[in-house]
């Protein structure tokens, strides 16, 4: 059955990636600019944050399996309203309104299917399946670059989404195919909403926050940096996106590798200090250089996120997996909104490589900051 898990996760993260793709450049190119994408985002950031810690207590009181395929199908719903309303509306606002039943949804699919990676594993080695799945998931997000973006050079937004539609429909029935008791016969119900957490979990959920602000940080300016920046077209914004993914499948592979170094806090310490340097990098680089830099970025964003997921999975029970990954992305999708507020205001009036510069300050010092307190700790 792990399969038929595995080609739900690779067709929904074609669709879910292609559907920040496809919105990204049809804001862009409609003249929108980069603060419209930010604002998209803010928007899925906002459902984000109040949806993250009921859909962590949903996951911990309901099957999982079930939740994952509702979610699918109202995001196949939510696609084709939004392909008929790209036909006769404003762009912009087509968009703004999908995202907020898209972000809900998205995030219901995310924390659901990830909670069920633990009891998928029972017997096995938690990190070869974690990485397995990642490497489906970026795998589906290195297609959703390179199909996505002669789509949206070559036809309309109407049947991009059309297409985005189709993706999640298939993810649904690929999760059918899984028996029920697999995953929701597996995970104790848990019996209360609190989550106890040290100052270990929260190192890691600030780890974690910092890998999605880069992430995040990308999916607003990436666009931006390739039409206005490096006047790219939409061709070129698919490689950067193809060359995100392929680092990322990199990582991927190699965390696999790594079952023992992981585990430990000063790994995460050096890929935060890495990705710094790596987004530092982009002021100073013309486009085709640039590429290899996102590579580098979503090879050491992955890896982190494999590093992240197993120690969590270690440490937390099933019956909590859901609520501690709600907490977890809260504390993300507030440093996201900092960042969509910032790029709001600026984001047209700064060159994003500049931006990028920014942010790799952050994560050093932050790095430095989050060393130096396990540091600490252990004296």
């Amino acid at each position: 059955m792990f399969l038929g898990f595995l080609a739900s996760t690779l067709s929904a993260a074609v669709g879910r990636n292609g559907y920040y793709i496809a919105s990204a450049w049809i804001l862009v190119d409609a003249g929108y600019g980069s603060t419209s994408v930010a604002t998209v985002l803010a928007i899925v950031s906002i459902v984000e944050l109040v949806a993250s810690p009921l859909v962590g207590v949903a996951a911990d009181r309901f099957d999982r399996r079930r939740l994952v395929i509702a979610a699918d199908l109202t995001r196949f719903a939510t696609m084709l309203a939004t392909a008929c309303a790209l036909l006769y509306k404003d762009a912009f606002l087509t968009i703004c309104l999908s995202a907020v039943l898209f972000a809900f949804c998205d995030r219901v699919a995310l924390t659901g299917s990830q909670s069920v990676i633990p009891i998928m594993a029972r017997g096995g080695d938690l990190v070869a399946s974690n990485s397995t799945v990642f490497f489906v998931m970026q795998f589906g997000c290195l297609g959703a670059a390179l199909l996505f973006g002669p789509l949206l050079s070559e036809h309309s937004p109407a049947l991009v989404f059309t297409v985005l539609a189709v993706f999640f429909l298939v993810s649904a029935i690929s999760l059918s195919s899984m028996r029920i008791d697999l995953v929701s016969g597996s995970v104790s119900r848990a019996k209360s909403f609190a989550l106890d957490i040290d100052p270990g979990l929260l190192r890691l959920f600030a780890v974690y926050a910092l890998l999605y602000g880069g992430a995040v940080l990308v999916s607003v300016m990436g666009s931006a940096f390739v039409l206005e920046e490096q006047k790219g077209t939409a061709v070129d914004f698919g490689h950067l996106e193809a060359t995100w993914s392929v680092g990322s499948l990199i990582g991927a592979v190699l965390a696999a590798r790594l079952t023992q170094a992981i585990s430990a806090h000063r790994p995460h310490f050096v890929l935060l200090g890495s990705s710094a340097l790596s987004l530092m990098a982009l002021l100073f680089v013309p486009l085709p250089w640039s590429l290899i830099v996102f590579a580098a970025f979503g090879f050491l964003y992955n890896l982190g996120r494999v590093s992240l997921e197993v120690t969590l999975q270690s440490r937390v029970c099933d019956s909590a997996l859901g609520r501690a990954k709600g907490v977890m992305h809260s504390f993300a999708v507030t440093l996201g909104l900092f960042i969509f507020s910032i790029t709001a205001v600026v984001g047209d009036h700064v060159f994003p490589s500049t931006i990028f510069f920014g942010f790799g300050v952050v994560l050093l010092i932050s790095a430095s900051f989050l060393s130096s307190s396990v540091a600490q700790q252990k004296g």
